[in-house]
């Protein structure tokens, strides 16, 4: 075999052996990193959520949506967080129309139907302005927690309780709408949602 064949069957061969090794070391750390891929997402969707109220895994046992959609949103996914063996919340996953397109967020309500919180998890509003909606040092979102169906439940502009975001009327409404009917739905579907018998 001359020096050339043996050079070149030489190479092809370690190069053979560093492609099996790649790929088996992919598929042995695969598993490891799409775990670590869930856990991100779920801290993320979750951090509405203060953690010492929880100790389940939420995410993992969607609830049936019961009844029919709110009339300016639509909710498309619901969890129950329990401590123990009692329901602490309801997180609800809710779109609205903005002025740009729709707007995905994760609603947060207690059993005793307070929100607890709200987060933008998409939106496509303008830079600058309703795209403010998920900045956290305005924190538009956190005058909302505490926050009850028997709020007034619009924009102080509108009679209401709320500031709206400078400049973004349209997704101000957009937002406030979709907190309110979630509210709403779950004060409708409270038994379902939580599991037990409605919580005073």
């Amino acid at each position: 075999m001359s020096p050339h064949i043996r050079n070149t069957a030489w190479l092809l061969l370690v190069a053979g052996l560093a492609v099996a090794t790649t790929l088996a070391w992919r598929q042995w750390t695969r598993p490891t990193i799409i775990e670590a891929e869930q856990q991100l997402h779920a801290r993320q969707f979750l951090a509405v959520l203060p953690e010492q109220t929880y100790d389940n895994q939420p995410l993992n046992t969607p609830l049936p949506l019961p009844g029919e959609q709110p009339l300016h949103s639509r909710i498309t996914a619901a969890y129950r967080a329990t401590l123990g063996t009692l329901p602490t919340a309801v997180v609800m996953v809710s779109q609205v129309q903005g002025y740009n397109g729709p707007i995905r967020l994760t609603i947060a309500i207690s059993a005793d139907g307070r929100l607890i919180g709200t987060q933008v998890i998409e939106q496509q509003e303008s830079p600058g302005l309703g795209a403010r909606i998920s900045d956290p040092q305005l924190n538009w979102l956190g005058q909302f927690s505490n926050r009850r169906l028997d709020d007034r439940w619009a924009l102080k502009r509108d009679q209401g309780d709320f500031d709206q975001l400078a400049g973004a009327t349209v997704t101000s409404r957009a937002v406030i709408a979709a907190q309110q009917e979630a509210l709403v739905y779950f004060d409708q579907h409270r038994t379902l949602l939580l599991g037990s018998p409605a919580h005073e």
